[in-house]
């Protein structure tokens, strides 16, 4: 009820009065039934502007320390995201990145309409990184197709850093729906999962016409902290990150 609410009446006139937004190609998100929209990530505002913007209700996976912050604050964040859809993922890999899979999986087999960032988090520079293999074993796990979205602009609406809104036009364009029902009962196979993930970032680089980079956004953030002055711990994160990377799953962050 909250999700309908904030979206025709709190925030979404506010979001299409200031930030006009051109879709392209809504027609080809399914009306019912389990999907994946995997999209680029340019900012956080993504996560407002495209569910703003798409008639069926999107769940996204977000990090659970959006949902532990302590005090009258903290109530109000875990009480916002859990009414808008999003479900607590933990991001310290293992099985604790086969838990937040397993809820990704379960929502589409609910017949959800699922956001997932295959980049695993935030473009440090507009350029489109590397995807991980979760996107692939969730779509496969539960048989549904993937669509790729890129939005367009929201890095001048919210630039990292900057807790400001600038009014700016956006636009977001959805791709035609990825079928790999061909890989349908190989789940698992790292192979495969990859070369559905590589697929997938070339469809999101034709549609964003980003310069795509074959690293992981992760391993590129954690090298930048690392040749900070006073962050001489960022080298053993990084390599740390890395070695988790191919199989975190994708979320909001």
């Amino acid at each position: 009820m909250f999700y309908w609410l904030l979206k025709y009446v709190l925030l979404g006139p506010i979001l299409w009065t200031f930030w006009p937004t051109k879709v392209i190609g809504r027609e080809n998100i399914p009306e019912a039934g389990g999907a994946i929209l995997a999209s680029n990530h340019l900012a956080v505002v993504d996560s407002f502007f495209l569910p703003a913007r798409i008639r069926r209700r999107v769940y996204f996976l977000a990090k659970k320390e959006y949902f532990t912050e302590k005090g009258l604050k903290g109530r109000f964040k875990r009480w916002f995201m859990l009414s808008t859809g999003q479900h607590p993922v933990d991001r310290s890999g293992g099985s604790a990145s086969r838990a937040a899979l397993d809820t990704g999986v379960r929502l589409l087999r609910e017949g959800k309409l699922l956001g997932v960032y295959p980049e695993g988090t935030r473009s440090p520079d507009g350029r489109l990184y590397k995807g991980k293999t979760g996107v692939a074993r969730m779509a496969l796990e539960a048989k549904v197709p993937i669509i790729p979205v890129a939005m367009i602009g929201t890095e001048k609406v919210n630039p990292i850093g900057s807790r400001m809104w600038w009014p700016r036009r956006i636009e977001i364009r959805i791709g035609k729906p990825l079928d790999f029902s061909r890989y349908y009962g190989l789940a698992g196979d790292p192979f495969i999962e990859r070369s559905m993930t590589d697929e997938l970032m070339y469809a999101l680089m034709e549609l964003s016409g980003q310069e795509y980079v074959d690293v992981y956004a992760a391993t590129v953030k954690g090298l930048t902290q690392s040749s900070g002055v006073g962050s001489s711990a960022g080298a053993p994160r990084a390599a740390e990150s890395r070695q988790r990377e191919q199989s975190e799953p994708v979320r909001q962050g």
